[in-house]
């Protein structure tokens, strides 16, 4: 029986356990909240709270997703529970981001380019990575650019009037559906090549504000406002994002595991999403 440990497990991870349980995969996922615990378990999925023993889940796992965030020591999983490197899966992915490429002031950037990035969570990702490589499992890198999806759209704020364009020439981000990401996972459970990264995201690097602008219309509402950069109100973190500028490319997903984007630019995505969200 196939068996998927997901480890920290989250939006993405959600969207996977819908394409592998109707498949008969049994997923198990990790999780420190008693309620979404519930609602896992709701979606057939085998709840672990965590902190906890993970021995086994592991002695069960045929396949590893690994999608917890680090911290400066690195993966939080690895730390406190070093014994997964004795486990012996089939496979074993590992959700990093794009930015472990840093800026590149929105030149294109692919999985040959050096990991020069330029944030601490940009940091601690590339030390992750490096972590479970040196496990010696059969890690497979996946560094998702900005997700977005069910209930991750931008129509509510542009509904809400909260929305703002902020422009900052020259700036460029990458983005992908969760669908997507679910699909290039099962497409390289599929398909082991273990060492291999892999960029996910959709065809079309485009400046925040033209997607902001497209949802407004969709909606058949104005155009938020447009607000230069430095006269824009933001919490640090958002700010850091305006921080790096880069066009990810995402011809490896396509070439070597033949994935056809559900939605290969932000209009399908969103459109999509409308009568959801």
């Amino acid at each position: 029986m196939k068996t998927l440990l997901s480890l920290g497990h989250g939006y993405s991870a959600d969207a996977l356990a819908r394409l592998l349980i109707p498949q008969g995969w049994t997923v198990i996922g990790t999780t420190r909240n008693g309620d979404k615990a519930a609602r896992m378990q709701a979606a057939g999925i085998r709840p672990l709270l965590w902190p906890g023993d993970l021995a086994p889940a592991l002695a069960l796992a045929t396949h590893i997703l690994v999608s917890a965030a680090p911290d400066a020591t690195g993966d939080p999983f690895l730390q406190s529970w070093p014994g997964i490197a004795d486990a012996t899966p089939d496979w074993l992915g590992y959700l990093s981001t794009t930015g472990v490429y840093g800026d590149h002031q929105g030149a294109w950037v692919d999985e040959t380019t050096p990991l020069t990035p330029n944030s601490p969570r940009g940091a601690q990702r590339v030390l992750a990575e490096s972590q479970w490589q040196a496990t010696g499992l059969p890690v497979h890198i996946f560094r998702l650019a900005g997700i977005y999806g069910p209930g991750r759209g931008p129509f509510e704020k542009v509904r809400d009037g909260t929305a703002r364009r902020i422009i900052k020439p020259g700036q460029f981000f990458s983005r992908t559906h969760v669908d997507d990401i679910a699909q290039v996972l099962a497409a390289s459970i599929a398909q082991p090549n273990p060492g291999a990264a892999y960029n996910v995201c959709d065809d079309e690097p485009a400046p925040p504000e033209d997607v902001l602008s497209h949802a407004a219309a969709l909606l058949g509402l104005p155009e938020p406002p447009a607000m230069p950069f430095d006269q824009a109100e933001m919490t640090p973190m958002a700010r850091s994002f305006y921080g790096e500028s880069k066009r990810v490319r995402n011809d490896r997903i396509k070439d070597d595991l033949g994935v056809r984007l559900l939605y290969p630019t932000y209009r399908e995505g969103l459109a999509a999403l409308l009568p959801s969200d």
